[in-house]
């Protein structure tokens, strides 16, 4: 089962859970992620479902291609890392 992760940055705003999940992409992990806690949604995505501009979302190692669609295959050993981006100057 892929096993999912968020940063203790966003775990000082909302309940993020740690969670091992039969998801086949990317947008299956979070939606198990959200059903865990609804709220965890507005953290993560935008009004139109896309990740948003600040989260970066690792899969394997790998950034996460697909912010819109949420299409990013998933393994069944797959770690995703899901954090918010640093910016600013």
């Amino acid at each position: 089962m892929a096993h999912v992760e968020f940063t203790s940055q966003l775990h000082r705003f909302v309940d993020t859970p740690q969670l091992d999940c039969d998801a086949g992409t990317l947008g299956e992990a979070l939606t198990r992620a959200f059903d865990c806690n609804p709220r965890l949604r507005g953290y993560i995505l935008d009004e139109q479902g896309h990740l948003r501009t600040h989260v970066a979302v690792f899969i394997d190692g790998h950034r996460a291609r697909d912010r819109q669609a949420l299409s990013d295959p998933l393994t069944a050993q797959s770690k995703v890392y899901v954090l918010q981006a640093l910016s600013g100057g």
